[in-house]
């Protein structure tokens, strides 16, 4: 896979034979990035090991081994070889919350839209970027991220005395983790739409089953052993899309079901919580 000039090769690796399977793509890329004169900088790539029975083969590119890693930064979102996330919230609270202090220090005004506008800009968008990828399920990387938010509230003092719900209602927002729960029916929303690259199939079986109650678009739930698996995107989503009206789902536009899961808050405010 190739993004301006990141490259990753992957592959799933089981025994010896798989690893030489993989040094040999490997070496089809470096002799490709020759005749096109497009060398990779070996000293920066690196390998990740992933799973519990992976073999941690060594891998080469021009006679020289390559270096492992147990994390790496691919498309601004931190990768670790356990899958965890919680690495990566602690980056985004870091950032985040680094430019919450420096708006605090530098902006006197607390003129409320001002500052919405200016953490909305700024700040949220670093607590969010990708999220459908590594939206956190424990509770104490939810909790990291929504610090945050829940000291952004308290820089008006007319609403330091209130609870943090009050405080959302007041400035017109949602809590992270709501956020992050619509982005993910965003997301399903885009696929069934075809409006993305990637088809609906590439996550998710449909239900074809006309008898099956509410909308039309359901998806099916898989069984799952793993936290991994069991709270990734196309599982964790699964429950949430298929309690949506199929008004919600026959949207005709991205902005049309954005208004229409706004309804859906309204009339059940929970629907967004885990």
């Amino acid at each position: 896979m190739k993004f301006a000039d990141d490259t990753k090769l992957f592959g799933i690796v089981n025994n010896q034979n798989d690893s030489q399977i993989l040094q040999r793509d490997l070496h089809k890329l470096t002799t490709w990035s020759h005749d096109w004169q497009m060398s990779f900088n070996v000293d920066k790539c690196k390998v990740m090991h992933v799973g519990r029975t992976n073999i941690h083969s060594k891998y080469y590119m021009n006679d020289a081994e390559l270096g492992d890693t147990t994390e790496e930064k691919d498309l601004g979102v931190l990768i670790t070889d356990n899958l965890l996330v919680a690495k990566h919230c602690a980056y985004a609270y870091s950032k985040g919350n680094r430019i919450l202090g420096m708006i605090k220090r530098t902006i006197i005004s607390r003129d409320i839209r001002i500052l919405l506008n200016l953490y909305k800009t700024l700040v949220r968008p670093h607590l969010e970027y990708c999220s459908p990828a590594w939206s956190p399920h424990y509770q104490k990387d939810k909790q990291l991220l929504e610090k945050v938010q829940h000291r952004f509230t308290r820089l008006f003092p007319d609403l330091r005395s209130l609870c943090y719900q009050d405080r959302l209602k007041r400035l017109g927002l949602w809590s992270l983790e709501e956020r992050r729960n619509r982005a993910d029916l965003l997301e399903v929303f885009k696929l069934k739409a075809g409006l993305t690259n990637i088809s609906l199939q590439t996550f998710f079986d449909r239900i074809v089953d006309s008898k099956t109650r509410g909308h039309s678009w359901k998806i099916v739930k898989n069984r799952n052993k793993l936290d991994i698996r069991k709270y990734f995107f196309s599982e964790r989503v699964v429950n949430r899309w298929n309690k949506l009206a199929q008004d919600d789902v026959d949207q005709s536009s991205v902005i049309g079901f954005k208004k229409a899961l706004e309804k859906r808050r309204i009339i059940e405010m929970d629907f967004f919580m885990d």
